[in-house]
């Protein structure tokens, strides 16, 4: 199984293409949204091509290809548009023997970690910044933002299989974690 992780697009049509290009390319099995999927919020300058509709009608005729939670800028309304679940705090599920638990990020993150165990990976957004690190044992994934990037950090996304590989939009790849075996927590 092969996952694409992506965080916060917040309604811009043109970093919603370039991600859905970098999944197609990516011949991924699943697109797990972190969050902030149509608003670009009111911290946030506008993205390029903000708009939330064209974003709408890009990832719905993906919906049985996406995974999602919400993010602090999703709301009722964006799930009434969009034909995917969008209001889950959080997506828990097996990958390759270990939990996964996925958030946006402004409740559960590597400050505020969830109750899972040592080699269990948190998944989170919201800070638009690419990380990876461990804290208590739990392994901590975010893959920054597709449209609005923080401290100088690129339109990413992180791939998932047997290692997590940040990438940015057009594919290069700028990190490279492998996933050490379960047995060493």
């Amino acid at each position: 199984m092969k996952w694409m992780i992506a965080s916060d697009i917040h309604g811009s049509a043109f970093y919603c293409k370039k991600m859905v290009e970098a999944f197609e390319r990516e011949k991924a099995d699943k697109l797990l949204l972190l969050g902030d999927v149509l608003y670009h919020g009111p911290r946030n300058s506008l993205p390029k091509d903000y708009d939330p509709k064209a974003v709408m009608e890009i990832l719905n005729p993906m919906k049985r290809e996406i995974l999602c939670v919400r993010g602090n800028c999703d709301a009722e309304v964006d799930q009434m548009v969009l034909e995917f679940p969008v209001l889950a705090e959080y997506f828990i599920a097996y990958f390759m023997e270990r939990m996964i638990f996925a958030s946006h990020g402004h409740h559960f993150h590597p400050g505020n970690l969830p109750n899972i165990k040592p080699g269990d990976i948190l998944l989170f957004g919201h800070t638009h910044i690419p990380d990876f690190g461990k804290k208590e044992g739990v392994i901590y994934v975010n893959p920054g933002s597709v449209s609005i990037p923080k401290e100088g950090s690129s339109h990413s996304y992180v791939v998932m299989e047997d290692r997590l590989i940040w990438k940015d939009l057009e594919g290069h790849i700028f990190r490279e974690e492998y996933l050490p075996s379960r047995d060493l927590y």
